[in-house]
């Protein structure tokens, strides 16, 4: 199983770009969308299932062209759920789950902290999603959480870890909890394979950050390490240009 995350900070504007085109190149069984910023009645929908998507789920912000997730299946999951059942989550359309038979594949937009009262929102939203992924595991043990984290993990994941130190997104606290929720029992997939820097998922639009290379890895494929000896590959493409970030994927032997 192929799995791509891709926030397109908004899905008509890819559209534009040539998303279409790119996602039957990469052709992943699953895709999983973050920052669609589109309700499914403002998009043609067809355009989906003639690129090989048949089966696609959208869980939208009740604010229109906000956050919103997206996951797109060749295959037919046997139950897809909308949410997390924390009402203050689901209006902002921040998590979507496919069930198949052997593995649950979650896409997740998680809060930025890009000023103070955000900032203790996505302490709270991380701190209620550790919760419901720690009940969760004690049903559905095979878990992949694809998305945006909007934590950069280690100095390795950031351009420059010095001057981004009191960044949110780099904070302490939250790469603290981002280390506790991997200790939780998940894989950062592409650090289990690949130790090199400078690779990253999202540069800033502001002074050629991408042609320079300075960017964040924010971006995740997280695997349930029940799943550990299951992971064939683990991939950023950082040469699809639709968004200020670029998709990450994971390949498991399913």
């Amino acid at each position: 199983m192929n799995i791509i995350s891709y926030n397109v900070n908004g899905i008509r504007a890819a559209l534009s770009k040539g998303f279409l085109d790119w996602l039957q190149a990469a052709s992943p069984d699953v895709l999983c969308l973050q920052e669609t910023k589109a309700h499914p009645e403002q998009l043609d929908l067809s355009v989906f299932e003639k690129a090989g998507y048949p089966y696609h789920y959208w869980l939208s912000a009740q604010k229109k062209g906000y956050s919103s997730v997206a996951v797109l299946c060749k295959q037919k999951p046997k139950n897809v759920a909308y949410g997390t059942g924390m009402e203050y989550m689901d209006n902002e359309g921040r998590n979507l789950r496919v069930d198949f038979d052997k593995v649950s594949v979650m896409s997740l937009y998680l809060p930025s902290g890009t000023n103070p009262d955000r900032l203790a929102y996505k302490f709270t939203y991380m701190d209620d999603f550790q919760g419901y992924i720690n009940d969760l595991k004690k049903d559905i043990p095979n878990l992949v959480i694809c998305g945006d984290y909007n934590i950069c993990h280690e100095a390795i994941d950031i351009h420059d870890p010095i001057r981004n130190k009191t960044v949110s997104g780099f904070l302490p606290e939250e790469r603290a909890w981002l280390d506790g929720f991997i200790r939780s029992g998940f894989i950062d997939s592409f650090r289990h394979l690949n130790k090199e820097p400078h690779q990253y998922s999202w540069w800033s639009y502001r002074a050629n950050a991408r042609a320079n290379n300075k960017g964040w890895r924010i971006d995740y494929a997280m695997v349930s390490d029940t799943l550990k000896d299951h992971i064939q590959r683990a991939y950023i493409l950082p040469q699809a240009f639709h968004s200020d970030h670029c998709p990450v994927g994971v390949t498991l032997a399913i």
